[in-house]
C-alpha cells in the first residue's frame, strides 16, 4: 500500500465548520456492496438508519468523553506556548504536544494561564520522540477544568464556544480522556437512542481515548513504515457477553465509529479487554469482529480512510467520497456520515 493510493482532492467549502441545529439533521451515505458491481450508493437522511439496523442487531458506541486538552501559556523567556494533551498517565502527569518557536528544555517550566489571571507551573519531564512528558502540581483532570480549552480539530477554524462545548460530545460520554471526540457518535441524540431501542437495536458500549494522534499526518509513502500512534481502550465484560450472544442468535455488530472498530477488532487479536492499541488497519486486514460500520467521512491520505477502504473496499470508498463531493456532503468531524457492511454481512 502506498500513501498515494488514499488521496483525493475536496474542496475546503465542504469541511463542516459548525454543527447543524440537531444532531440527526445531518445525511447519511448507505454503501451498499453486492459482491459483484461496484458498491450501490443511496442518499438518506440520517433518520433513516432506523431502516438499516435490524432488530436484534447491537450497536457499539464509544462513550469516551472529550477532556478540556489545550492549554496556553508563557515560557520562563516569556515565549507563547500552547499545550495539547495527548494521554494523561497519572495523577499529576501527561504527554502533550507542545507548540512554541523553540520548544521548552527538560527541567523547564512553562506558566499555564486562564481568562481569569490565574497561572499554574507545568514542569518538562522529558521527551520521546513524538511527545512530551510534563508534571503538574496538582491533579491534571482538575487543572484542565479551570485552564483548558475544547481542543477542536485543526481543520475547524474558529475558537470553541458555548456550542461547542455542548456539541463536539456524544450523549454516551462518560469517562473523560479523549481528546478529539469520536464523531459517528455526534449524529445520536436520546431520542435516537430509545428509538433504536423499541425498534429491537441493542446498544453496547467501549471506552477508547482518541489521541490527538487521530491528525498526525501519515509521511511516509510506503505504509509498511508507519508507525501507528497508540490509544488506550477498555471493553466492559458486559458488552463481550452482548457481542457474543448477538452473533449467536444471528445479529450484526455494528460499530459506531472507527474507534470502536478499532477497540473490537484488537480485543479479537490479542484476546485482552483493555490496554494499548496501535492496531493499523490496511485493505487485506480480514476483521474479526465487526460486521457493519458507522463513520464519518474522513482526511485525506488519513489511517482512518485507510481502515474504512479495508472494510469496504479502496475503489467503492473511492466511489463513495467522489459521489459524496459532488453531492455536498458535508465532510469530517461536525459532517455527514456513511453506513457500511461487510459482504459477509
Amino acid at each position: 500500500m502506498r500513501l498515494s493510493d488514499f488521496n483525493y482532492d475536496l474542496p475546503a467549502e465542504l469541511i463542516a465548520q459548525h454543527p447543524l441545529a440537531n444532531r440527526t439533521d445531518s445525511r447519511l451515505l448507505e454503501v451498499k456492496l453486492n459482491g459483484v458491481d461496484r458498491a450501490k450508493l443511496t442518499d438518506l437522511q440520517f433518520k433513516e438508519i432506523i431502516n438499516l439496523i435490524h432488530p436484534g442487531d447491537l450497536l457499539v458506541f464509544n462513550d469516551t468523553k472529550v477532556i478540556l486538552a489545550r492549554l496556553h501559556g508563557k515560557k520562563e523567556t516569556g515565549g507563547n506556548v500552547e499545550i495539547l494533551i495527548e494521554r494523561i498517565i497519572g495523577d499529576k502527569q501527561a504527554w502533550v504536544q507542545i507548540r512554541a518557536s523553540k520548544v521548552p528544555k527538560t527541567d523547564a517550566i512553562v506558566h499555564i494561564h486562564n481568562a481569569a489571571g490565574e497561572t499554574f507551573p507545568v514542569e518538562m519531564i522529558g521527551c520521546d520522540g513524538r511527545f512530551y512528558e510534563v508534571r503538574f502540581p496538582e491533579n491534571v483532570f482538575a487543572l484542565l477544568d479551570r485552564f483548558g480549552e475544547l481542543p477542536l480539530p485543526p481543520y475547524i477554524e474558529h475558537q470553541p464556544d458555548s456550542e461547542d462545548a455542548k456539541r463536539y460530545q456524544t450523549v454516551v460520554a462518560q469517562n473523560p480522556g479523549a481528546v478529539a471526540a469520536p464523531t459517528a457518535g455526534l449524529h445520536f441524540d436520546e431520542s435516537m437512542l430509545k428509538q433504536l431501542s423499541d425498534h429491537g437495536v441493542k446498544q453496547a458500549t467501549v471506552t477508547l481515548h482518541v489521541g490527538a494522534g487521530t491528525f498526525s499526518p501519515v509521511r511516509e509513502e510506503d505504509l509498511s513504515k508507519h508507525r501507528m500512534h497508540s490509544e488506550w481502550f477498555s471493553i466492559p465484560e458486559r458488552t463481550l457477553q452482548t457481542i457474543s450472544e448477538t452473533k449467536n442468535q444471528g445479529g450484526r455488530i455494528i460499530a459506531v465509529g472507527t474507534t470502536s472498530l478499532r477497540a473490537l477488532e484488537s480485543q479479537a487479536l490479542t484476546g485482552q479487554s483493555s490496554g494499548e492499541t496501535n492496531l493499523f488497519i490496511t485493505p487485506g486486514y480480514s476483521f474479526k469482529t465487526v460486521d457493519c460500520l458507522l463513520t464519518n467521512f474522513h482526511l485525506p491520505k488519513s489511517t482512518l480512510l485507510m481502515l474504512v477502504s479495508a472494510f469496504a473496499g479502496m475503489e467503492n470508498i473511492r466511489a463513495a467520497y467522489q459521489h459524496a463531493i459532488e453531492q455536498k456532503y458535508r465532510f469530517f468531524s461536525y459532517g455527514d456520515a456513511m453506513f457500511l457492511c461487510r459482504l459477509e454481512s
